[in-house]
């Protein structure tokens, strides 16, 4: 069992609005920092395989497509995800789940593989964890896209599809606390101990 959808609603409710102060000045700096409006749209595929639309701080410079040394910040201490709390409370996309990927790739799912679609999306998840600096560890290949597509990919859906058949309440606490508080964490340990026989 997961979070409660209701605990969701109510968390994400609370945290928009004692974050809101906040929110309003990353906004304002991402705006002043890109040039453009602050706020990043982006179609993702959620829950069966539904397009929706993801909320995130604007941190790349649209005309030049480069990041910004503020863009760094926010992504570096993951500031620029907090709008996802609007997709928390619009029941898009959970607090803990598999991340959701842009078309092209979850969609395209087949098998097996498309049990990651019958929950909703997390902020976090034991793949984003794994792979919390995956823009560095992409930055250091000769050929990203194929790096990616052949080695990170597959591995993010065998990570997704046991988190799917295994989760609880306890597992997203406990994924909420090593996406908090950034501890060394082996993650295929984590998977072995917490495997279902």
């Amino acid at each position: 069992m997961k979070l409660n959808r209701s605990l969701e609603w109510v968390l994400s409710l609370l945290m928009l609005i004692a974050l809101t102060p906040l929110l309003m000045i990353l906004f304002v700096i991402a705006t002043i920092d890109s040039h453009e409006f602050g706020m990043f749209f982006q179609q993702r595929i959620g829950k069966n395989a539904k397009k929706f639309t993801l909320y995130k701080l604007q941190t790349i410079h649209p005309k030049t497509q480069t990041i910004s040394s503020i863009g760094k910040f926010l992504r570096k201490y993951k500031l620029d995800e907090l709008p996802q709390l609007i997709n928390i409370f619009n029941g898009t996309m959970s607090f803990v789940g598999p991340r959701p990927d842009i078309p092209g790739y979850a969609d395209n799912l087949v098998g097996d593989d498309r049990v990651i679609l019958k929950i909703r999306p997390g902020v976090t998840g034991l793949a984003s964890i794994k792979y919390r600096n995956e823009e560095f560890l992409l930055q250091q290949q000769p050929d990203s896209i194929t790096y990616n597509d052949t080695v990170i990919w597959p591995d993010k859906v065998r990570i997704n599809k046991w988190y799917v058949e295994n989760h609880s309440f306890s597992m997203d606490v406990q994924i909420l606390w090593y996406t908090l508080i950034p501890m060394p964490i082996n993650i295929d340990q984590f998977i072995e101990k917490n495997s279902r026989f």
